[in-house]
């Protein structure tokens, strides 16, 4: 049985990943994002990040405004984002980058799969796999990668000045490991929530349709976050990601 204090806690926190992401979205639309996929990262990081992402949004992520990045272009200067962030905040702000392709693509492959259930199976459930989650997880992939490379061509291409096809080979290279780092810690994360503290430890299954899950979700891509972050590190320090 889930305890009442977790499940007011799963609800709670839930709720500010949400009023996080608001707020960020309301000063994005005053003053929005020189590069424009990043108005979307930023609200959707919130809302596993919550105040933190709202810490780093206005400590870093708001030198990035097109207001700013203008005003220096026209005086010939260098951007306040790249002369004022420090390389393991930008660092945070390309996993960020990443985290945010796996946050809304896992939402939506977990609700698929929740409303699809035959999806599942066509990806092994009863078949390859005994439980269900390990199918979901190949669907998640598939769905935060989709969404990976779309975000990373919106980033790179226009800072490289990519056509297409240029553009969807670089947003491979550096998504495909990123995105696959922040994987690992996030499945990692679930697997003990849901195979050790829920199943073993509280005698219930992890649901999709519950705020434990979703509670459980918002810890896992912070997992991610910390899995992915050297990874970044690497991958901007070689010239395959862009600092954000």
């Amino acid at each position: 049985m889930i305890p009442a204090w977790l499940h007011d806690l799963s609800i709670a926190y839930l709720v500010l990943g949400g009023i996080c992401a608001v707020v960020i979205a309301v000063d994005e639309a005053r003053d929005p994002q020189h590069m424009g996929i990043m108005n979307v990262v930023w609200p959707a990081t919130a809302l596993f990040g919550t105040v933190l992402v709202v810490r780093q949004y206005y400590a870093y992520g708001r030198l990035a405004t097109h207001a700013k990045m203008h005003a220096a272009m026209e005086r010939g200067e260098a951007p306040p984002s790249q002369t004022q962030t420090p390389f393991p905040m930008k660092v945070a702000n390309g996993a960020l980058h990443c985290g945010s392709g796996c946050t809304l693509g896992d939402i939506c492959a977990e609700w698929l799969v929740f409303a699809v259930p035959a999806i599942a199976v066509a990806f092994g459930w009863h078949g390859i796999f005994g439980d269900r989650i390990f199918a979901v997880w190949i669907v998640d992939y598939l769905f935060a990668y989709a969404f990976g490379v779309v975000f990373q061509y919106f980033t790179i291409a226009p800072m490289r000045g990519l056509s297409l096809g240029p553009g969807i080979v670089a947003a491979i290279k550096a998504d495909t490991l990123s995105l696959t780092a922040w994987q690992v810690g996030m499945y990692g994360f679930m697997a003990i929530a849901y195979f050790a503290i829920f199943r073993a430890g509280l005698g219930v299954t992890l649901k999709t349709d519950t705020p434990e899950f979703w509670f459980m979700m918002q810890i896992a891509m912070m997992c991610g976050f910390a899995t992915a972050y050297p990874m970044n590190w690497w991958l901007i320090r070689i010239g395959i990601k862009e600092t954000m």
